[in-house]
């Protein structure tokens, strides 16, 4: 599943795996990765050759702690660490000039059929926008699933990019949030005040 999607500044191409075609093709498969300082607080970030499949915020998490639950969800894949091309990444995400050449950042999930749904429509929120779980379970055809879309949503494997922070309580609620409350709260306000990239 293949879409090309704009993220205001940032242009994303989306490229989505269920857990039976990761088992044909991922064999083999080489992944970078690298833990970077950010706005947002320390992140870690990796990288195939088709694109980014893993972005989360880790301040206050051990480095071993998060390459280990990293490497359970990737067994077939052999990992290296590469600073160097990963501070590339962080800096076109997070950098004070988001990238406006329009060149895209590739991004590679793997999924239930369920969790692929929700994330592409978490990509169709506009920054500056908040949606409640029951929209999002509405925007994928299932109205009466809200709390599963809760469970995909909190199952995001790209913080930021994959915009899981859009999403609220139906009351207005901030709610959950995955890498926690006061980063989601940061991460609203700097889109409330136009900073999208």
């Amino acid at each position: 599943m293949e879409n090309n999607l704009s993220r205001h500044d940032l242009f994303v191409n989306w490229e989505a795996m269920t857990p039976g075609k990761y088992k044909q093709k991922a064999k083999g498969l080489v992944i970078e990765y690298g833990f970077h300082p950010t706005p947002l607080g320390e992140c870690f970030i990796a990288l195939t050759d088709r694109g980014l499949c893993q972005l989360s915020f880790v301040d206050g998490v051990q480095h071993k702690e998060t390459l280990d639950n990293f490497r359970e969800l990737w067994r077939n894949a052999e990992l290296k660490i590469n600073q160097a091309r990963t501070k590339k990444y962080v800096g076109q995400i997070f950098g004070p000039k988001p990238n406006k050449a329009g060149l895209p950042i590739n991004l590679f999930c793997r999924g239930t059929a369920f969790q692929i749904k929700v994330w592409e429509a978490l990509l169709k929120i506009p920054a500056g926008r908040v949606v409640s779980y029951k929209t999002i379970a509405r925007m994928i055809g299932r109205p009466k699933a809200a709390r599963a879309v809760g469970g995909a949503v909190g199952r995001n494997p790209i913080a930021y990019l994959i915009p899981c922070h859009r999403v609220i309580r139906e009351l207005g609620a901030i709610g959950g949030y995955r890498w926690g409350i006061d980063r989601k709260r940061a991460i609203l306000a700097r889109e409330a005040v136009g900073y999208h990239g």
